[in-house]
């Protein structure tokens, strides 16, 4: 039989088109998906912005079947998370494909204030920035306490008498208790808890006088009428608590966000760490998640990789020196 010389470079042609094909195909069959049910520590306790948040991101993430394994939380809040920056930072030598972590501002201060941890967060892949939460005064109803003078004015007279509760030891809630503290010449005692749930029933018990809680943690409470929102720890005021003032406005040019983050073992593969950006940014843009953002008055944009990274050697600089001026380190 003839065979023209087009038709051997048309058979050429369609066996070199099936062969990168094939390759295509192979390739991405061969794209990196967990193996098995993925860990995702929370380096705070139950009922606490950190933990309502990985919760709903699970929760999108099951839903819309985005991964091919689950993803487990498991609160690990002992030490002011040292128990989660620990666990994490083990995984870099067994498995450290399958754990994340969820995190907040503990993750620069805790490794600071205890070295012996060896804990350095600039080895941890850095996955998502997911926002920057935002911190209110908070005081119960029946207080009497209308704004922040009448705050000062009863806790100054009740002196180290005052309750303020928080989540950790010389975090979040105690750096800004100090602030509150040197602002206005105020004695209050700081008791810390494991989780900002357990905070925000403190003062909706009226066990502690005040509390910096997130809107995520005094959420229930204040629709319920129990808390009042004093004032915003923002640059603006917070678009669900228009009556709270900044305190900015009120004359102390002082402003605290708190990372939610999604963070990677040391040692994670760049596979997996792909893997996990693009599912998290998927979240992020996902309805449910701008919803929640909005709802509980979360700020900042989507970071990751390099960005992120920047952004915590940023943000540990700036720990490390309000940490100083407490007397800290």
């Amino acid at each position: 039989m003839y065979v023209s010389r087009r038709m051997l470079l048309g058979c050429a042609v369609v066996a070199g088109l099936g062969a990168a094909l094939s390759t295509v195909a192979s390739t991405a069959a061969q794209a990196w998906e967990p193996k098995k049910p993925v860990e995702f520590v929370i380096m705070a306790g139950q009922g606490g912005g950190a933990d309502k948040m990985a919760r709903l991101l699970q929760t999108v993430i099951e839903k819309n079947g985005w991964a091919s394994k689950p993803l487990t939380p498991i609160n690990k809040p002992g030490g002011s998370g040292a128990e989660a920056l620990i666990h994490l930072n083990g995984k870099a030598s067994s498995d450290p494909d399958h754990t994340i972590m969820v995190t907040l501002n503990s993750f620069y201060t805790t490794p600071l204030r205890q070295p012996n941890l060896k804990v350095d967060i600039a080895t941890f892949t850095p996955i998502a920035r997911m926002a920057e939460d935002t911190f209110l005064l908070w005081v119960h109803k029946d207080s009497g306490i209308k704004n922040v003078d009448d705050f000062v004015a009863k806790a100054k007279a009740a002196g180290s008498d005052w309750i303020m509760a928080g989540t950790g030891k010389l975090q979040e809630d105690q750096l800004l208790t100090d602030f509150l503290n040197a602002a206005y010449d105020l004695e209050m005692k700081y008791v810390p808890y494991k989780g900002g749930g357990a905070v925000a029933k403190q003062l909706a018990g009226q066990h502690a006088n005040s509390t910096v809680n997130n809107p995520s943690e005094q959420e229930g409470f204040y629709k319920s009428g129990d808390t009042v929102p004093l004032a915003a720890f923002t640059t603006e005021r917070i678009n669900i608590f228009p009556d709270a003032p900044t305190f900015k406005e009120l004359g102390k040019d002082f402003v605290y966000l708190m990372q939610r983050s999604v963070v990677g073992a040391p040692g994670m593969s760049d596979e997996a760490a792909s893997y996990y950006q693009a599912l998290f940014q998927k979240v992020f843009e996902s309805p449910e998640w701008q919803d929640y953002r909005n709802k509980r008055a979360l700020q900042g944009a989507f970071m990751s990789g390099d960005e992120l990274k920047a952004y915590w050697m940023t943000e540990r600089e700036n720990h490390r020196q309000m940490l100083e001026k407490m007397g800290a380190l």
